[in-house]
């Protein structure tokens, strides 16, 4: 009886890690959302957001997670985008350090603003954990919607966000941690 419990068990485990590493999110279509939330510590995120923003996708864009040095001149220059553009509809939050804090970043800023959708940009490793916290930290009343950014992660990577997503979602399932 134990060795078949452990047997589907383990089953189980590599069932769903095939799913997660061979379904990994792709980009959304360009629906409209209030907002865009991009968590900062991965290629592309960025790029992606100011893309989404010039496009009208949104109103506004979150850049969560950004150092206390960097001002928005630094992105400006460095994503090749107006000045104009980060003064008037992209702010940087810099408490975030990590994934849920930066659901919580954006979660209050959301709740400022008043926005009813999100947009999240992130690596299409990281965007279901991503979107699992963002989701629980705004509750029913804000539609999160993904956006995945190609990446190339490697397998221990894959295997690393995995097991942090397996952790996450059950203990938000018993409400540990929310």
């Amino acid at each position: 009886m134990i060795r078949q419990i452990v047997g589907l068990t383990a089953i189980a485990w590599l069932l769903g890690f095939a799913w997660f590493m061979l379904t990994l999110p792709g980009p959304l279509d360009n629906r409209h959302t209030d907002a865009i939330v991009v968590p900062t510590g991965g290629p592309g995120r960025i790029d992606r957001g100011i893309a989404l923003l010039k496009a009208g996708a949104a109103k506004r864009m979150l850049v969560t997670g950004v150092d206390q040095e960097v001002r928005p001149i630094d992105l400006a220059i460095a994503y090749r985008t107006s000045p104009k553009l980060f003064a008037c509809c992209i702010d940087l939050g810099r408490e975030a350090v990590d994934t849920r804090s930066n659901a919580e970043e954006t979660r209050d800023w959301v709740r400022r603003h008043g926005y009813r959708s999100v947009r999240l940009v992130t690596a299409d490793w990281h965007l279901r954990r991503a979107r699992l916290e963002l989701t629980s930290a705004l509750g029913t009343k804000v539609e999160v919607v993904g956006d995945g950014v190609a990446g190339a992660p490697r397998f221990l990577l894959l295997l690393a966000e995995y097991h942090k997503y397996l952790v996450r979602r059950v203990a938000l399932g018993l409400g540990i941690g929310t």
